[in-house]
């Protein structure tokens, strides 16, 4: 061999070095159930209103239940999910938000639900408990709820009627998934941190939910939620259908997120019952 000649193994030993990404790939199975998933959520159409359970649909089929403070973030969460800005309405006056809404999805069996927001201070003790009364009503005789989507504003989780709604779904057996809303009110420490602290604190309670970081704002877990829901509402996956990719949607601008989410709202928590 010529004195100056590289043997294999030396050029190999010089070659560039490639870099090896370790990262997890996304299963394209679970990916594309994802986003067709979000794609059917988002036939939702408004169905009816009622005041108290006796006047609420047909207590058939599959539904999913929003529950949360007045100001967790529940109607933009909605909106987002099914990319309709006035589908579920909120205003600061909390004299709108004792109504039972339902949403259907393609058809009657199939729904939505978005319940009244607790916590709300501003609203006069006797209606508390006649909101808490019908919120109780529903959450224990609604034979077609097949679990809640429980929201937090990710700065003040674990709030005392969140904690009673956890302790509360935890008797029954019933399935919650947790959303920590307004992640992208934090950097992504933080609201990592917050996520981790949450899970430790559910850990310590021994309740098994499963738990996520939102945001209506920016789009932040929405496949992931939509997952969620179309497993629990018996979704079955369409091999023929085209669907729309999450990455042609616009991000929600500031103006978007419902008045009851403003960050501004003073609303304190009322321990009463």
């Amino acid at each position: 061999m010529h004195r100056y000649a590289k043997s294999k193994d030396t050029k190999a030993r010089l070659a560039p070095k490639q870099k090896i990404s370790y990262e997890k790939q996304p299963d394209p199975a679970i990916t594309g159930y994802a986003v067709q998933s979000l794609n059917w959520l988002r036939q939702a159409e408004f169905l009816m209103s009622a005041p108290k359970l006796a006047l609420c649909v047909e207590d058939t089929g599959y539904e999913i239940a929003f529950a949360g403070r007045s100001n967790a973030g529940k109607s933009s969460a909605i909106n987002a999910l099914t990319n309709q800005k006035q589908l579920a309405r909120a205003s600061k006056k909390p004299g709108r938000t004792q109504m039972i809404n339902f949403f259907s999805l393609g058809n009657p069996n199939q729904r939505l639900v978005d319940l009244p927001g607790y916590g709300y201070a501003a609203v006069p003790e006797e209606m508390k408990r006649v909101w808490q009364k019908e919120l109780e009503n529903y959450l224990i005789h609604r034979e077609s709820l097949q679990g809640l989507v429980l929201l937090m504003d990710i700065r003040h989780p674990l709030q005392h009627f969140d904690l009673m709604m956890l302790e509360w779904a935890h008797s029954r057996k019933l399935f919650v998934h947790i959303l920590l809303t307004k992640a992208d009110k934090l950097n992504r420490g933080p609201a990592s941190k917050a996520l981790i602290e949450v899970k430790q604190a559910l850990k310590k309670m021994k309740l098994q939910f499963s738990i996520q970081l939102f945001s209506s704002l920016n789009k932040q877990g929405l496949e992931e939620l939509a997952s969620v829901m179309a497993g629990r509402l018996h979704y079955i996956l369409d091999d023929n259908k085209q669907v729309i990719d999450i990455n042609s949607i616009p991000e929600a601008s500031d103006a978007d997120i419902d008045d009851a989410d403003d960050d501004s709202e003073d609303i304190v928590e009322s321990d009463t019952p």
